[in-house]
């Protein structure tokens, strides 16, 4: 429409013709029109303009051209229409973009039109009550005020087609503006025109809002009395008349608010509905602590309600919920006993069989009210009544749970929170329940564990704070309660003996530690800066796991958890020296577990998993360790040695064939230790690691180190070389693949020497040496080496030349055996020949 209508202003030009003109007048009225519609009040002015200049156009050729005055008459009329069109499009326009002077203008214009266009009325009078209607929902009361009463005017200029509904409808809003201009110079125009709506044509709505007007003035009592007797000699409604009560009781005129409710109830006695007034009155006496006279009128609807005159369901639903509110009231001040005073006028209203529900809640209320009076026994029996009509029910069991524990009945509270944690999840809280967070169940939890410590109860509280810890989605909450628990449970657990209790109570605090792990990630997880607070958790849960390890001596599974927890826990640390230290020791402990348990594994793939385990561990702990080392001297620290240990170890059982590339980097460490070398050769040949000739070269390494010290600790020196012989010379018989005869003679040497150069050399160990060279000479012997089997045995002589008090027990035996292998070795002198 835009576009044709701006191509079809481009036709004709100054000459157009008048059929054109109308065209272009029409087209601009419909998209000036189509754009107020939809929101577009500027873009219509430009086209309602538009067609103000062609009305003009027009009429000056229509002027000119008529012939007689009455087709020059004819002719006006028409143009006028189509001006009275536009002028209230241009008011329409005006008001959607607030321009009150010009909207009031073109409507004013159009008013003064109606006398040669009556049937136009109708619409003027609904635009302009369209208009009051937008303006009063912008509060612009002055300007709703006048459209209305432009509306009303319009309106009673042809009551045809304006019925005195619609007046009156009108005469409504306007007086509901002048109230709302909150200016008591109006309240006089909102009243007069309120009677005049009334008067046009009689409607609720209307004495209401009169009466609303009428309080608002402040007018006296007396004519107030007035106003609300002569709704009652106008037959309205039981409904209506108890709106305008609670209105007079709403401004506080309660004088007539209680007087009118008198006649209320007089005036409606024999109505089905005058429960609803007898509701109403009580509620209004409560609310005004009239309590006596709030009584009286309930003892008459049990009264009636007992002998034939019952009240509907619903009535007594609101009933119930007019006494449970005052109980409430009172139970919030403290005054238990004025609270049981209301519910039991509620219980009288239920039948002895009756299975309602709400019955059971106001057994809970009864009984909360009766703990508070110290009434054990009373509660007890309300408790009891409740569970038999409402046993799945939270709140049921959590009186239950506190009836348990004020009886000091420890197992019977353990089941009601046992059974309280399996309802907990599924079940809705429900309304008028006392002192308890209706957002969040979980919280019942928080309040069982707080009563079963303030009596006495630690093991029921601790099962109430684990549940509430597994629960509750509120991290601050949770880490409190854990910490609760673990000052209840830690002093218990650490002097129990070991058994399958103790074990089963280590379980359960490693779940909970889990738990404070789980939460204090949520409350660090995306914040660039933690408090303080925070961090404090995180220190005191990883000590917590920390003392557990400690004391998992002989589980070492349950130390390992432990030490993994305190270490995750501790990464919410900062990571100073201290931290670093913990954090590695945890690490370090974890993975010598792992590869004790990987030597157990009783399965290929289980050992597999344990030893993977402890590498990343490993691996964890040396970056840690690169960076204490950084902040002080740790050269005292074995914890270098102890991960290449480790690592070698799991590399070594895994088969790494990496493994030679390790250790070409630690044969050139310059601190190691003999003992290292040695742990390193007893590792290379434990199952299943099978590297012989790393643990020979491991071997060499740890008796060249002891060989360069100052003084030889023999006892260490004889162990190393006892490990060094036997690895070379198993069961007897040289391997030479492993190292050449040769070499093996020189580590017997080597042995000899130290043994002749120093004291203290073992006995045993000589005489194990002793025996070894003699079994190799006479396993050389057998394969008919002659020349290397008398050197083998002579060289067992020298060694027994060095035993103490075993000599004796040895010699003669050893020099019999050595004279007949002599003679032997004689009769069989060709056999130097077959020597290589």
């Amino acid at each position: 429409r835009h576009v044709a209508c701006k191509l079809m202003c481009m036709c004709g030009g100054s000459a157009a013709s008048e059929e054109v003109i109308r065209r272009q007048i029409l087209m601009n009225m419909k998209t000036g029109k189509g754009w107020v519609d939809v929101g577009n009040a500027v873009c219509a002015d430009q086209f309602f303009q538009a067609a103000m200049t062609g009305l003009e156009q027009l009429y000056v050729k229509l002027m000119q051209r008529s012939s007689t005055e009455v087709h020059m008459t004819l002719q006006k009329i028409a143009v006028e229409r189509d001006l009275f069109k536009v002028l209230s499009y241009q008011a329409e326009a005006a008001c959607a973009q607030g321009d009150f002077q010009r909207a009031s203008t073109c409507a004013l214009r159009c008013k003064d039109m109606l006398m040669r266009f009556p049937k136009m009325t109708g619409y003027l009078h609904i635009l302009c009550y369209n208009f009051g209607v937008e303006t009063h929902k912008q509060s612009k009361y002055e300007e709703s005020s006048f459209w209305l009463s432009q509306s009303y005017d319009i309106g009673k200029m042809d009551k045809n087609s304006v019925g005195p509904e619609m007046l009156a409808k009108v005469l409504r809003l306007l007086a509901t503006a002048y109230l709302d201009w909150d200016d008591r110079e109006y309240y006089d125009k909102a009243l007069s025109a309120i009677n005049l709506a009334n008067k046009e044509y009689l409607n609720p709505a209307g004495l209401f809002l009169k009466m609303k007007i009428l309080l608002k003035s402040e007018i006296a009592n007396e004519e107030l009395l007035e106003a609300v007797m002569e709704i009652m000699h106008l037959d309205m409604s039981l409904d209506f008349c108890l709106n305008v009560a609670k209105l007079l009781m709403d401004h506080e005129r309660e004088a007539v608010g209680f007087y009118f409710m008198k006649i209320i109830c007089e005036h409606f006695k024999s109505s089905e509905n005058i429960g609803k007034a007898l509701l109403l009155h009580i509620d209004m006496l409560l609310q005004r602590k009239e309590e006596l006279l709030a009584k009286e009128k309930i003892e008459e609807i049990i009264l009636g309600h007992q002998t034939g005159r019952e009240l509907t369901t619903d009535l007594v639903g609101c009933l119930h919920n007019i006494l449970w509110r005052k109980a409430a009231r009172s139970f919030e001040v403290q005054n238990y006993a004025d609270a049981l005073n209301w519910y039991y006028y509620s219980l009288r209203f239920y039948t002895a069989d009756q299975t309602d529900l709400d019955l059971a809640k106001l057994r809970r209320n009864m009984a909360s009210c009766y703990l508070h009076l110290k009434q054990l026994d009373k509660a007890k029996e309300a408790v009891i009544e409740a569970e038999r009509r409402d046993p799945t029910n939270i709140f049921t069991q959590f009186y239950v749970f506190k009836i348990a524990v004020l009886e000091g009945n420890s197992g019977r509270a353990l089941r009601a929170i046992t059974t309280l944690e399996k309802l907990l999840i599924p079940e809705v809280p429900e309304e008028n329940e006392l002192l308890l967070d209706r957002e969040s169940p979980v919280m019942l939890l928080s309040l069982a564990a707080q009563f079963a410590l303030e009596n006495g109860q630690q093991i029921v509280a601790g099962k109430a704070l684990e549940y509430l810890a597994r629960y509750s989605e509120d991290p601050q909450q949770v880490l409190t309660a854990l910490k609760c628990l673990f000052r209840l449970v830690l002093p218990r657990v650490s002097q129990m003996p070991e058994s399958e209790s103790k074990k089963k109570e280590m379980d359960r605090l490693l779940t909970c530690l889990n738990t404070a792990l789980l939460k204090l990630s949520q409350s660090f997880n995306g914040e660039a800066s933690t408090s303080d607070s925070r961090v404090n958790e995180a220190h005191w849960f990883r000590k917590i796991a920390w003392n557990l390890a400690v004391q998992c001596g002989k589980d070492p599974v349950a130390m390992r958890e432990f030490f993994i927890l305190s270490y995750k826990l501790s990464q919410f640390c900062p990571s100073d020296q201290v931290i670093l230290i913990a954090q590695k020791t945890c690490l370090l402990m974890a993975a010598a577990v792992d590869l004790e348990q990987g030597r157990k594994a009783s399965t290929a793939f289980e050992q597999t998993e344990l030893l993977s385990r402890a590498l990343e561990q490993i691996h964890k702990c040396r970056e840690i360790w690169n960076l204490l080392k950084e902040t002080g001297d740790f050269s005292s620290d074995p914890c270098e040695t102890l991960l290449l240990l480790y690592e070698f170890e799991v590399k070594a059982k895994m088969n790494d064939p990496f493994l030679d590339s390790f250790l070409e980097s630690v044969w050139e460490l310059p601190h190691l230790e003999s003992k290292t070398f040695e742990i390193i050769a007893s590792l290379a040949v434990e199952m299943p690691a099978h590297y012989p000739s790393i643990a020979l070269k491991a071997l060499k390494r740890a008796l060249l180190l002891y060989k360069k010290k100052e003084s030889i600790d023999v006892l260490k020196y004889s162990k190393c070389m006892h490990n060094l012989i036997n690895l070379l010379v198993p069961d007897g018989v040289p391997d030479s693949e492993l190292c050449p005869l040769e070499e093996v003679w020189g580590h017997f040497e080597d042995a000899l020497s130290v043994i002749i150069l120093t004291e203290g050399y073992p006995e045993a160990e000589i005489l194990w040496l002793m025996i070894k060279s003699w079994n190799t000479g006479i396993y050389m012997y057998g394969r008919r080496k002659y020349v290397s089997a008398e050197k083998w045995c002579g060289l067992a002589l020298r060694f027994l030349d060095h035993l103490g008090s075993l000599k004796r027990s040895y010699e003669t035996q050893v020099n019999i055996l050595y004279s007949e292998l002599v003679e032997a070795l004689d009769r069989k002198k060709g056999s130097l020949f077959n020597e290589e």
